[in-house]
């Protein structure tokens, strides 16, 4: 284990923190240049679906080649991808000015399959080096850095589009990817064991599949937080619709809410990353699912007037997420074999990924049937049963 490990941490997400801004102020810039060119809402939807099936189709099997090479290397490559990608794209728009919908579509599903191997394999990466016991701390930091740099990127790319066009913004991510990999190179760490080997990759993943199943406690947690985020998700976009609708706010209102929302993440983070959470991991998951579904069920119970009631629900619902993530991280980094941990993280990253989509088709059509605040109450009352169903399934194994 690596002694000065604080030092390969900080250097690790001071780059990562500048590779997160800068493709987060582009990921604005792109969909608001799709926006303003097309109002179309299929359009942007096509956006999002092109950013996350490189996850759905090859998420799978991400873990593999994380599991049989060295991780390090792994995430310059994927850093080195969005580089490419938005170099490629800044030039298309200095060339076209207008480039087609499509190709856009292709430089977002790139960036998408950058991102599917990146984050299970600095999930995978950071017990390499953290000591076991501070692996819930350095989750809440890791968690900090990332909420800060995704908070303050639209901000930035909205900033930027107001001085400059969309082509020389693209070296914004260029310059935060390569940051990323000048710090990347920084460090060293260490081969998993068994890498090197030739890659079978259904074998191999089905191996994945067999880790998971056989870790327990893991399996036990696993579908009630997989439930739990499927209606997690799809909160967040509603809360324009809430506010309007129920709130009778406006553009303001919605911006405060937001801000609150993002305001309960940071500061979960940054207590998480003091303090630790709680030793009984599972019963922490099992509180915090629980109390994001009272949280939920109150938003959409209170009464027109009850906006600062409201305001008050996203901050707790904010830090929900963080509360049963960052304890769920660190019980995976702890419990699952090195040589395995990729292929784990790749199949929860891809479940979860494919539960967002399925949360939102399932929200739109029901919330619009019914109103929104009916659909808060009863996802509200449908996180606190998996909260339940939680606890008595995994709180056993704390």
């Amino acid at each position: 284990m690596n002694h000065n490990w604080k030092k390969t941490f900080a250097v690790i997400y001071s780059g990562q923190a500048f590779s997160l801004l800068g493709s987060s102020a582009v990921q604005f810039a792109i969909i608001w240049w799709l926006t303003a060119q097309t109002e179309s809402a299929v359009t942007l939807t096509l956006a999002t679906i092109a950013a996350m099936l490189p996850n759905m189709l090859l998420g799978l099997f991400a873990g593999v080649w994380i599991d049989r090479y060295n991780r390090r290397t792994i995430m310059i490559a994927a850093d080195g991808l969005v580089a490419v990608s938005s170099a490629v794209l800044g030039i298309a728009f200095q060339a076209w000015g207008a480039p087609p919908t499509v190709f856009i579509y292709a430089v977002l599903f790139l960036r998408g399959v950058g991102n599917t191997f990146h984050a299970p394999a600095m999930q995978a990466a950071i017990p390499m080096f953290v000591p076991a016991e501070m692996l819930t701390k350095a989750g809440g930091w890791g968690n900090l850095v990332t909420s800060v740099s995704t908070m303050l990127g639209p901000a930035l790319g909205a900033g930027m589009m107001a001085v400059f066009s969309i082509a020389p913004m693209m070296l914004l991510d260029i310059a935060g990817a390569s940051l990323a990999i000048l710090c990347l190179m920084r460090i060293s760490l260490p081969d998993v064991p068994g890498s090197g080997q030739r890659v079978r990759v259904f074998a191999d993943a089905k191996q994945g599949f067999l880790a998971m199943k056989e870790n327990k406690p893991l399996m036990a947690v696993f579908f009630p937080v997989l439930f739990a985020s499927m209606l997690y998700m799809p909160l967040g976009s509603l809360f324009p619709l809430l506010v309007r609708l129920h709130y009778g706010g406006g553009p303001g209102h919605n911006a405060f809410v937001e801000f609150v929302f993002s305001a309960g993440l940071l500061v979960s983070s940054l207590s998480m990353g003091i303090w630790g959470g709680m030793k009984k991991r599972f019963t922490m998951i099992s509180m915090a699912v629980g109390v994001l579904g009272l949280a939920a069920f109150c938003g959409g119970a209170l009464p027109a007037g009850g906006f600062a009631g409201f305001a008050v629900c996203c901050l707790v619902m904010g830090s929900s997420g963080t509360f049963f993530n960052v304890p769920l991280m660190a019980y995976i980094q702890e419990t699952v074999a090195p040589q395995m941990m990729g292929k784990v993280f790749s199949l929860l990253s891809t479940a979860m990924t494919l539960a967002t989509p399925v949360g939102l088709l399932l929200a739109g059509p029901v919330s619009q049937a019914v109103g929104v605040p009916l659909w808060f109450m009863a996802s509200g009352i449908l996180l606190a049963a998996a909260g339940l169903v939680c606890y008595f399934a995994a709180g056993k194994y704390d």
